[in-house]
């Protein structure tokens, strides 16, 4: 760790300031110290799709680190005061040489992250607006936390709505109809009580 904090810059940014922008060349690795950052892509015809919310511990900009010509088509933006930690890319090619673990580790991360955007490419697809936001919901409760659990949702209801390719308008509507029918309940601080999982996962069939 020490090692690795030698090889470390520090940057701050700004709310609103970007980390880096679609087309841009970079071979650093970015890893979140403080802060919120938007990753998100923007279609031909301009509008916003969002791609994950990093918050302190993530990381981002992988990819240049086995590929230093790629061309990066995600905005990275602020959305609080934030400092991030970059490391080259030929330092930390040389770290996942001496420590394997770490290389597992990333590749792990990385594994799940294709697997989450393959099924949101899905099910923007194919599947109902409610039906997302189901699964949605369905997939920030964790392991242990029951059939009738409350969960704090990752990020804001407008972000939700483009995560999820719909608008603002319609998550809030469809929140309002999961709650009307008794399926979840809408509390303070972004949280979410979910009444019955199982009631839940069938109303969105």
């Amino acid at each position: 760790m020490d090692r690795i904090a030698g090889k470390a810059h520090t940057k701050h940014y700004q709310k609103g300031e970007f980390l880096f922008r679609s087309q841009e060349k970079d071979d650093a690795l970015y890893i979140m110290n403080r802060g919120k950052v938007r990753i998100y892509r923007l279609s031909d015809s301009g509008k916003e799709q969002l791609v994950r919310i990093l918050n302190p511990g993530n990381f981002t900009r992988e990819w240049a680190l086995f590929n230093p010509d790629v061309v990066h088509e995600e905005y990275a933006e602020a959305t609080r005061d934030t400092s991030v930690c970059t490391i080259q890319q030929h330092d930390v090619q040389e770290f996942l040489k001496e420590y394997p673990a770490i290389s597992l580790k990333l590749l792990g991360e990385m594994s799940k992250r294709l697997e989450r955007s393959a099924r949101q490419t899905a099910q923007v697809a194919v599947e109902r607006v409610i039906t997302r936001l189901v699964l949605f919901l369905a997939e920030n409760v964790e392991p242990g936390m029951g059939n009738s659990p409350t969960i704090t949702l990752p990020m804001a209801k407008k972000d939700i709505a483009s995560y999820l390719g719909t608008t603002p308008e319609t998550i809030s509507r469809k929140f309002g109809e999961l709650e009307n029918e008794g399926l979840i309940q809408q509390l303070s601080g972004k949280r979410i009580k979910i009444q019955n999982l199982d009631d839940l996962l069938l109303y969105s069939e």
